[in-house]
């Protein structure tokens, strides 16, 4: 785990903020609204819940601080010896008990009280043990005040901390303050850290990020440590010597041999061999820096002993740079790099995991069999292979070439044919075959056509010069010939006029009476025509005689219902539909009334409306309509529900709108 995974950590709210965020919810989530009149089970259930539910709030509020802050015991070594350092391990650890403890508290609680609640006799008793219940849980969480507080600063602070992988490619650069580590660290990173010409201007670790070999690389910049025991090095030293001790990486080591950083050589290197035990199994690099100002050949021999005893001694690697010149920076992240993967596969080589591995490779090496001298075999055709040359004019033929010679890009087209492989190269250019309806059109084109439509011409100018296409009055010889071709003519046209009757059968027609006529025009039209009308006529009589007599029996009938009712009976002459001469009029349709009850008009009508059947008079059926159509409206409006199962029968409901009721407000309940 980074220290970027720790930095998910909610704020967390002072003791009064905590108190006011659980009881509003408490207030917003339960119910409010209690009478003294309910039953006593229905009382007690109601504060038990608010009880519990408090008691729910703190444990799921105190167990979300008490889960994102990190246990030390399993995080990194590096990163728990950080916060160790930062935090104090053992006021953090007693923080994070104290809120334990409290959440255990509450849980008791309010446990004692439900109990004592199940057993309360009264709305006043059940109130009272719940205010004692909130007021004890909220006098338990008052008393984490000072806890709250630290968590929060520690919160902050670790936000603010650097992202390290302590498992990654590390660079770790130390030494006395001011020697220009974190120069270095702005040359070769994208990091921005303070430089100032005074000691401790880093004081707290800073990470940038190099490329090398396509691997990415963190580099960390430590504050400055001075020489003296470890337990009387403060918090700003005691960083670093946290990230020496725990992190796998190059350790480069500056010094400042100018002594411009305020510290002279020989303490300098005495600081070196007192935290010599801190790189032990790591790869280490001494960096003499600010060679600009002073080169270790120009120190005096008693500085340069106290330099080459480490040189020599240790397991050390000796590179000059200087930050303000930029001379040896990039050599030394090379050879710090290589340094550590080369250490880092030499740890690897001599773990347990290599011997799954190393056993299953198997690196051949071949031995000579013979002393025989097998040279390596060129193809001639290689061999005489010449060089192209631009100017040679012999030279290959390519089709840049061709391409410059048909007007260059944008004008040249490539001929994708000539690299077609067929049986026979000479086809590469022949046309492709173009398919219609499934057939070949080529098959299709006759090579000698031109010359066949000469011919053709040639022919028709001759048919005209023999009066093959003269016209057909100058064709006809005689006059029955003339007369046979007037009968076609006659035939063809009565062929055509059929054939437009057919396509007009299915069309609509106009109806039938706005094409009525009387008797006397249509015996006139016949007559013209050359028919007898006689026969017509004495039928148009007969019916005429049929429908008066008809006439004359519903005109009794409607006389007597006229005089039933009380009504005039003097029109029945209108209703006259064909004299003898065929003039007349279409019969009236029978019409009903809205009540169902047919017009004196009909003949059929019955005597009796029968819908007031059993009813003393018109106001009491129309009475008993409307009974009738009240009892339907349910089942209308059922009818026009829709399908669904879940019916939401009232739209709104006023409860959910007009907020929470006051005491005494109990009038819709």
């Amino acid at each position: 785990m980074s220290t970027s995974g720790l930095k998910a950590i909610a704020p967390v709210p002072t003791a009064a903020d905590f108190l006011d965020i659980v009881l509003s919810k408490t207030q917003r989530k339960t119910p409010t609204v209690i009478h003294k009149n309910f039953k006593i089970s229905r009382i007690r259930n109601f504060y038990m819940r608010k009880v519990k539910f408090t008691q729910d709030t703190f444990d799921e509020k105190l167990g979300a601080i008490l889960s994102e802050f990190p246990m030390l015991d399993d995080l990194h070594p590096f990163l728990s010896s950080l916060m160790n350092v930062l935090y104090d391990k053992n006021h953090y650890k007693l923080a994070l008990g104290q809120l334990r403890t409290a959440r255990h508290l509450i849980d008791q609680v309010a446990k004692d009280y439900v109990r004592l609640l199940k057993f309360g006799d009264s709305l006043y008793r059940c109130k009272q043990l719940k205010k004692a219940a909130l007021g004890r849980m909220a006098t338990v969480m008052r008393r984490q005040k000072d806890p709250l507080a630290y968590l929060e600063q520690v919160r902050q602070h670790i936000s603010r901390l650097p992202a390290i992988d302590p498992n990654t490619r590390t660079l770790l650069i130390c030494g006395y303050p001011n020697v220009g580590k974190s120069s270095f660290i702005n040359k070769v990173t994208r990091a921005d850290v303070d430089v100032q010409p005074y000691a401790f201007t880093t004081k707290s670790l800073f990470v940038g990020h190099l490329d090398y070999k396509y691997l990415r690389w963190q580099v960390i910049d430590t504050p400055g440590i001075l020489d003296h025991p470890l337990e009387d090095m403060n918090t700003i030293e005691m960083q670093s010597i946290t990230a020496l001790a725990h992190l796998k990486s190059c350790v480069l080591y500056f010094m400042d041999l100018s002594e411009q950083c305020g510290y002279s050589v020989e303490a300098q290197c005495k600081l070196f061999h007192s935290i010599k035990p801190l790189f032990g199994g790591k790869p280490t690099l001494l960096v003499i820096n600010k060679v600009d100002v002073m080169r270790l050949e120009d120190l005096t021999p008693d500085n340069r002993a106290f330099v080459q005893e480490i040189i020599d001694k240790e397991d050390v690697t000796c590179i000059q740079v200087s930050c303000y010149s930029e001379e040896g920076v990039m050599e030394l992240k090379n050879k710090a790099c290589d340094a550590l993967l080369a250490h880092r596969v030499e740890t690897k080589l001599k773990g347990s995991k290599i011997n799954t591995v190393i056993n299953r490779i198997h690196v051949a090496q071949p031995k000579p069999r013979d002393d025989l001298v097998r040279a390596p075999f060129i193809p001639e055709a290689v061999k005489e292979r010449k060089k192209y040359e631009k100017d040679d004019p012999d030279r290959r033929r390519l089709l840049k070439d061709v391409e410059a010679e048909e007007g260059g890009a944008g004008v040249f087209n490539i001929n994708l044919k000539q690299d077609y492989m067929l049986v026979n190269p000479e086809w590469n250019m022949d046309t492709m075959p173009e398919i219609m309806d499934g057939k070949n059109v080529a098959d299709f084109i006759d090579p000698d056509i031109a010359e066949k439509l000469e011919a053709l011409e040639r022919e028709e100018e001759k048919l005209e010069a023999e009066g093959f296409y003269e016209s057909e009055e100058d064709i006809f010889d005689s006059e029955d010939e003339r007369e046979a071709t007037e009968a076609q003519h006659a035939l063809a046209h009565k062929i055509h006029s059929q054939s437009i009757k057919k396509s007009k059968k299915n069309q609509s027609r106009l109806p039938r009476t706005a094409g009525l006529r009387t008797l006397s025009e249509l015996t006139t039209e016949l007559k013209k025509a050359g028919y007898d009308p006689s026969s017509i006529q004495q039928r148009a009589e007969m019916l005429a005689k049929v429908q008066g007599a008809k006439r004359k029996r519903a005109e009794a009938d409607m006389d007597v219902d006229m005089d039933e009712d009380g009504d005039d009976d003097g029109d029945v002459a209108e209703h006259d539909w064909m004299d003898v001469d065929g003039e007349g009029e279409t019969p009236n349709k029978r019409m009903k009334s809205n009540s169902g009850a047919v017009v004196a008009k009909n003949p059929r009508a019955p005597r009796t409306n029968r819908q007031l059947a059993g009813m003393r008079n018109e106001e009491q059926a129309s009475r008993a309509v409307k009974l009738r159509n009240l009892g339907q409206r349910p089942r209308n409006m059922l009818a026009k529900a829709g399908e669904s199962d879940r019916a939401i029968r009232v739209k709104m409901p006023k409860h959910l709108f007009a907020g929470k009721r006051k005491g005494g407000k109990t009038d819709r309940r």
